[in-house]
């Protein structure tokens, strides 16, 4: 029973997404039509990518270029500048959980010793949107973009139009933010880059990712098939680090199969599946935003991709849902946990911000959607 809790507690998302598959299940009793429910490819690829971003981490390779570019900033302005924008841009390659598990905790070490709480809770929150809002960007910023654009026949102009212009808007936004701040210099305070490889060193590890990061975007952009490029994967981690298997999120794919199971059988039950199709369809963006509030915007984009026709004002949605809420994007709950470790009693103070924060970002965004005619 107490392992349970522990489940239940860490993996809240998944335990929902299992009992709901298991739910659906007395309603639909498994067949064989229950192997056509995953979408396979998206999951093939959310292993592959979660597997490489894990290699390129345990190299340093993030690490060492937040450390370059800090060593250029000389003022507290400037390294806020830094920060957003590497957990905005970085969040385009590497996700926007990777993003925050990589520069928040560097970005307190920095600031520990300054003694300016307020101001590192305010910078932690913005990396935190930025990381959120910089992810919509590619298919592969966040999970959610992977699977919308795996799973539908989206083209890239469609998929830029669907999330450029927030983007765009966000990244305005939050440098105009951080420029507009009260600037001090930072004395004292450095961070020792501690730089075991060489250049080349750094290159020829690095070199086996960059390749099957090639692979699998060519399978995003529907070039390649994922099975070979699945198989490829597993074979390079095989050789080159097999530890790396023990860094993928299994939970976060066993999520995924699990509403797969739950969405397929909800299609299979004709007065429900019409419900929801009446309440989803020609309200995409807001089902979106609105459900992304409740259960987080990943699952969200699964759930309401089985009973909409519009992808792409459901992926304007779910991302866009990523604000507001501390679950909102499970992703922000990473920024809390690193601060409220270091800052127990600021738990509160950072809530308020965050919240904040979030509704004004949501609030303006939402009002570009309207202003373009999503609404």
């Amino acid at each position: 029973m107490r392992m349970l809790k522990i489940l239940f507690k860490n993996e809240t998302v998944f335990c929902v997404a299992f009992m709901l598959a298991v739910l659906s299940a007395f309603a639909v009793s498994p067949d064989a039509v229950y192997l056509t429910y995953p979408d396979y490819r998206t999951i093939a690829l959310l292993f592959c990518l979660m597997i490489i971003v894990a290699g390129v981490q345990s190299i340093g390779v993030f690490a060492i270029m937040g450390q370059f570019l800090l060593k250029r900033a000389g003022s507290f302005k400037g390294i806020s500048a830094v920060m957003v924008l590497l957990c905005f841009f970085s969040s385009m390659v590497i996700t926007n959980d990777v993003s925050l598990i990589t520069f928040v905790p560097f970005t307190i070490l920095v600031f520990r010793m300054s003694g300016k709480t307020k101001r590192i809770l305010r910078l932690v929150v913005l990396e935190t949107i930025a990381a959120n809002l910089g992810s919509m960007a590619t298919p592969i910023g966040n999970p959610q973009n992977l699977y919308l654009y795996s799973a539908s026949e989206i083209t890239v102009a469609e998929f830029a139009w669907a999330v450029m212009p927030y983007a765009g808007l966000s990244f305005v936004m939050l440098l105009g933010i951080v420029l507009a701040g009260r600037d001090e210099p930072l004395l004292d305070v450095a961070v020792k880059a501690k730089m075991e490889k060489t250049g080349g060193a750094l290159f020829r590890q690095t070199l086996p990712f960059l390749m099957l990061l090639l692979l699998c975007l060519l399978v995003v952009f529907r070039i390649l098939t994922y099975l070979p490029v699945l198989i490829c994967v597993m074979a390079v981690v095989l050789l080159v680090d097999r530890k790396l298997y023990l860094s993928v999120d299994y939970f976060l794919l066993l999520t995924f199969l699990c509403f797969f199971i739950f969405i397929g059988n909800i299609k299979r039950i004709p007065e429900v599946s019409g419900f929801l199709i009446s309440i989803v369809q020609g309200r995409e963006l807001l089902t979106g935003i609105l459900t992304s509030q409740i259960i987080s915007n990943v699952p969200a984009a699964i759930l309401l991709s089985g009973f909409s026709t519009d992808f792409s004002a459901l992926l304007t949605g779910v991302n866009l849902g990523g604000l507001g809420t501390l679950i909102a994007s499970l992703a922000s709950l990473i920024s809390f946990k690193f601060f409220a470790r270091e800052y127990p009693d600021k738990k509160g103070a950072f809530m308020k911000s965050f919240t904040a924060w979030n509704v004004l970002f949501l609030l303006v965004l939402t009002a570009e959607a309207l202003l373009l005619g999503w609404i």
